[in-house]
């Protein structure tokens, strides 16, 4: 072990490695609006601000490469990203194996919304990112208040009322949180498509299964009490992920994340993928997530005591969401291979959807490959796409 970290490390340190800038690709540099316009697209960036004082950044795709768009309003779709993410991991792949190039040139208005405390949206009316209070927020607080601000600029700016939405990850539960508990906010959603969907998390077999078994004490002691995983520099990561020799320790780390399928990914983007992760969250938004896994409940964040509790909900206990209420037309994709939202989750998820239009298990897939999988367009996007205009 000595000898490999030894071997590591003055690989890093070599000066062939250094120059990182000649080796990576250009899009590990660029922040979301320029690798847009690098693959050739339109773009377009805006800031909103939320009920409780958040500014954040949505980046929108307003046309495909192709040219002018066409005469009339284009079709809106929304799409939220995951945990420790950012609207880049729509776009990470080439443009014909990005979803979010991809629907553009289908002919969708594509708007990505940044969710509060990633690298983009960390910014307040008020509140600055050095108090506790600014990261007092989880998955919660984003359906509340993100999405529903976002949806409504989406709505001002195009004079559409409808789009569809598209999460991955922890934006599915972002998604399924905001159209079970606000009818009006659903009822501005044509379909709801949902890949890797977290809402039960009872049998995770990744990394975070261990993770979530150190108390609360132990947790905020390794990662503090305020914001988790704020990215402050590229080099760590691109030193390995952009070594052909050293990918291997990159792709590995990502299986444990997400389960392995290494043949579904283009090692040559790795650089790109681990530049722009992991984009920062709050510890809040980690613990709500435990206590999904430790409770086996899909509810509110709990604050920790029932004085607490009342002070939020009015009620001693944080209230349970109810996916039955929710009566959006859902699609769901879920992985084989994902070890962090099993298919076991997901299938006890399957008969709560009310709405559930489509259902595929991807036998090989794992988390990531719904963003990144070599295979992806053809697999999930096309079908997508193909939902979407039956649901026109």
């Amino acid at each position: 072990f000595t000898t490999t970290c030894c071997l590591i490390c003055g690989t890093l340190n070599a000066d062939r490695f250094f120059n990182l800038e000649n080796e990576a690709n250009p899009e590990v540099w660029m922040n979301i609006s320029e690798i847009i316009t690098y693959n050739g697209y339109p773009s377009e960036e805006y800031d909103v601000t939320t009920q409780d004082g958040y500014i954040l950044s949505v980046n929108r795709i307003p046309h495909g490469r192709r040219g002018a768009p066409s005469p009339g309003p284009r079709p809106v779709v929304y799409l939220q990203h995951a945990l420790f993410a950012d609207n880049a991991s729509w776009l990470e792949n080439y443009a014909n194996g990005s979803l979010g190039f991809l629907l553009a040139d289908a002919g969708y208005d594509v708007w990505m919304g940044n969710s509060r405390g990633n690298t983009w949206s960390r910014r307040h009316r008020t509140l600055s990112v050095t108090e506790e209070k600014f990261w007092a927020f989880s998955f919660d607080e984003m359906a509340k208040y993100d999405l529903p601000a976002i949806v409504d600029l989406i709505v001002n700016k195009t004079g559409q009322e409808k789009l569809y939405f598209i999460g991955h990850s922890l934006g599915t539960t972002i998604g399924f949180v905001a159209f079970s508990t606000m009818p009006e906010l659903a009822q501005r959603i044509k379909m709801n498509f949902a890949l890797g969907p977290v809402v039960s998390f009872k049998y995770p077999t990744g990394i975070f299964t261990s993770f979530f078994l150190l108390p609360n004490s132990i947790i905020k002691g390794i990662f503090g009490t305020k914001g988790v995983f704020l990215k402050t520099g590229k080099e760590p990561a691109l030193k390995i992920c952009n070594n052909k020799i050293l990918w291997v320790i990159c792709s590995e780390f990502m299986s444990l994340w997400a389960g392995y399928d290494k043949k579904n990914m283009n090692m040559s983007r790795m650089d790109v993928y681990m530049s722009h992760a992991p984009t920062g969250s709050s510890m809040q938004n980690i613990l709500h997530i435990k206590q999904l896994y430790r409770s086996d409940e899909f509810r509110a964040y709990d604050w920790g005591s029932e004085a607490e509790n009342m002070h939020h909900y009015n009620q001693s206990r944080p209230p349970l969401y109810d996916l039955t209420a929710m009566k959006v037309p859902t699609a769901m994709w879920a992985g084989g291979h994902d070890v962090l939202v099993t298919f076991r989750d997901v299938a006890r998820v399957i008969p709560q959807i009310r709405n559930l239009q489509y259902f595929d298990l991807l036998p090989d897939w794992n988390h990531f490959d719904f963003i990144w999988g070599l295979d992806a367009p053809q697999r999930v996007y096309s079908k997508i796409i193909a939902l979407m205009k039956s649901y026109s």
